[in-house]
């Protein structure tokens, strides 16, 4: 063995005597303390493996049908699917503005009621039978005359039209003495259209007569001109149209007189059928607003009573 080399073991040696190993019952303390570390350590790595797995199968796992929300939990409500042809989804219940409640349907009138149909044809009861004081006698004669006057051509659309029935009824005023020849006389129709399209019929009237204010009298036997202008209406049916149509008065053998003849014709509304008093006077007679308004009323009664 060289010198060099057992001068390093004698260098080790005295070091290892310097030092203090220490006492057999610490080194044993400090042993057992660290095989307690290792099994705690070891035993709480195997409780979070526990819990993770608990953890993890209850976020894969849908949760039971049978276990109640807790008590005051809103339950959230099913979104609405999309509608078949890509829309927007449509909710259960229509929505409503604050304060306002939902309009009835087209079917029902009100909340306890059903509306009637439309009625296919027109009985005689629908018309309305003069009131005794002018009544003259004459009965009325159902005819298929026109039952409105010409106005500059126009035509109101008839296509819609379901049935219509037209009567010619011949009146007295109540003034008149019997014997006496009548005052006046009216082309009463009474049409029934297709479901929503009256209204149409008197907006396309109120239209015609703004664009005839002036036409030519018909017919040889009747020179001169007609001037046309509606006339403000309310309280008859639904609605109304009212216009009168006035020309120059004359004598027996034709010839101006100086005065005016006014015819006054009113269509009424009420619902899907549209009834029409043209006043057509009788032998130059004038049109009597109170006459017509006191008619007209009488032809709203009588239809809402066949109607129901």
């Amino acid at each position: 063995m060289s010198r060099e080399l057992s001068e390093l073991y004698r260098s080790l040696a005295a070091d290892a005597d310097a030092r203090d190993l220490g006492l057999p019952d610490v080194l044993r303390h400090q042993a057992d303390r660290r095989a307690r570390l290792r099994a705690a350590g070891g035993t709480l790595a195997v409780g979070l493996v526990v819990v993770g797995v608990v953890i993890g199968a209850q976020v894969v796992a849908p949760p039971s049908a049978s276990v109640p929300a807790p008590a005051g939990t809103p339950t959230p409500s099913a979104s609405p699917s999309p509608s078949a042809t890509g829309g927007s989804p449509s909710p259960s219940v229509p929505p409503t503005t604050p304060g306002r409640t939902p309009s009835a349907t087209a079917t029902s009138p009100g909340a306890t009621g059903t509306q009637q149909p439309t009625p296919t044809r027109i009985p005689d009861r629908a018309f309305f039978t003069l009131a005794p004081s002018n009544d003259k006698g004459i009965a009325p004669v159902f005819q298929d005359v026109a039952a409105l006057p010409g106005l500059c051509g126009a035509r109101i659309p008839s296509e819609a039209v379901v049935h219509r029935r037209t009567r010619v009824l011949i009146y007295k005023l109540p003034q008149t003495p019997k014997g006496y020849v009548p005052d006046g006389s009216y082309a009463h129709s009474i049409t029934i259209y297709r479901a929503g399209r009256a209204d149409d019929v008197l907006k396309e009237l109120r239209q015609a007569v703004r664009d005839c204010p002036v036409q030519k009298l018909p017919g040889d036997d009747t020179p001169g001109e007609s001037r046309q202008r509606l006339i403000p209406d309310s309280g008859f049916g639904d609605e109304s149209v009212l216009f009168e149509m006035r020309r120059a008065g004359q004598d027996v053998e034709g010839n101006p007189n100086g005065a005016e003849v006014v015819r006054l014709i009113r269509a009424i509304r009420v619902g899907d059928v549209v009834t029409i008093l043209w006043e057509q006077g009788w032998e130059g007679t004038s049109s009597q607003r109170a006459q017509v308004d006191a008619d007209g009323r009488r032809a709203v009664a009588a239809i809402r009573r066949w109607l129901g």
